[in-house]
């Protein structure tokens, strides 16, 4: 099977991250086992998603892994021109949900197995296939955990996500948190003797505008970071009932993205003695109303290595000696937190993830087809 065949084989999969992944991640454990391959699933807790993770060539420590996820981001709203769960080529690009991202790089993977199995390899190659990373890199932790239980320990890993094929050594983490507001309802004429949810949000979701300018102001720039600081942003606010009712509830989900070196806990705790102040003024006024913080994820950054052995396989192979950092997250600072040395690099341009008639480049896919096949000749006698 070539790439683009895998890679048509594996956008026809609806795998959004609000449904199942199971029916791709068997078929990839069956194409593995059609080639003599074993394959370990490592599943959710609930049992409706699964990780997979294989490993091609001797068993063995210093082995590499190639890290893909196979989750989506939705098609609910988007226009789009054909079919999302069908691979379309038109003038050089190939479109479909998750082409870019990141599917495009697990088809590279999964199609050149054949030629990993037919090549001298001294070091193994490990694919790792995740579940929900595109809701909090959910699976990933689940995948670390039982590849460090069955005692891999990989020299590097490459994840996939789309980099144009240049060297990734640095992403920005993600803290993303839920705040529910419960306020004392009253007439808005007797807003003095009530606790309107929505204005004590209002107060909140400014707190996230000056602790970004604050951090504006102390971060120099040079970090090649875009932008070079820690960002807060509030993305959905839901509450009230009327414009004369001082509103009972409201919630809002919100996130930090954080520069590498900086602790997306100390963000939290600052949140929360904000939220301890405005609480505190909050029940003066009624006893019954509060705030209740949840953390729905929470992802580390990655940091640039020093002498990092992916950094310099992957420089190698691709010849990109250029310094990249990015704004989005990946699963590059959990393998890092794992004590494995972590780059990103993949093909296809991050500009079309998650968008409607999202594509790769035929010309990218090629590139990532010719990287991988120069890892297999640099694991090879």
């Amino acid at each position: 099977m070539t790439p683009k065949e895998m890679l048509a084989k594996l956008v026809s999969f609806n795998t959004e991250s609000q449904r199942s992944n199971l029916d791709l991640i068997h078929f990839c454990r069956d194409y593995l086992a059609s080639l003599g391959v074993e394959s370990r699933l490592a599943p959710s807790p609930d049992g409706q998603k699964a990780n997979l993770y294989a490993t091609i060539g001797p068993r063995r420590d210093g082995g590499i892994v190639l890290s893909g996820h196979t989750d989506v981001v939705p098609v609910a709203g988007q226009d789009w021109t054909s079919d999302p769960w069908t691979l379309t080529e038109r003038d050089g690009k190939l479109y479909g949900r998750g082409a870019c991202d990141m599917k495009g790089f697990d088809a590279l993977a999964l199609a050149l197995v054949p030629e990993m199995l037919a090549a001298p390899l001294e070091r193994p190659i490990h694919i790792a296939l995740s579940y929900d990373e595109e809701v909090g890199c959910l699976g990933a932790r689940v995948m670390i955990a039982s590849m460090q239980q069955e005692g891999l320990k990989p020299s590097a890993v490459i994840v996939g996500e789309p980099s144009m094929m240049k060297v990734v050594t640095g992403h920005k983490g993600g803290l993303r948190m839920r705040t529910a507001i419960r306020g004392h309802a009253v007439h808005s004429s007797r807003i003095d003797v009530g606790v309107s949810a929505v204005m004590v949000a209002g107060e909140l979701i400014h707190w996230h505008n000056t602790t970004m300018a604050e951090n504006k102001a102390r971060t120099p720039a040079g970090n090649g970071f875009e932008p070079p600081y820690s960002t807060l942003h509030v993305g959905v606010v839901q509450g009230g009932t009327a414009v004369n009712i001082a509103a009972e509830h409201c919630t809002f989900a919100h996130e930090v993205r954080c520069i590498p070196g900086e602790l997306q806990e100390a963000y939290a705790e600052r949140y929360r003695a904000k939220l301890a102040e405005v609480e505190a003024g909050m029940k003066a006024v009624a006893p019954e109303t509060g705030i209740a913080l949840e953390i729905t994820s929470s992802t580390p950054a990655m940091g640039p290595e020093t002498d990092g052995a992916a950094e310099a396989l992957c420089r190698r192979l691709t010849g990109d000696n250029g310094r990249h950092v990015v704004a989005y997250g990946t699963e590059g600072g959990l393998f890092q937190g794992a004590g494995w040395s972590t780059v990103v690099c993949g093909p296809g341009d991050i500009a079309q993830a998650h968008q409607p008639d999202e594509f790769i480049a035929v010309e990218q896919l090629e590139a990532g087809e010719r990287f991988v096949r120069g890892l297999i000749a640099d694991l090879s006698r």
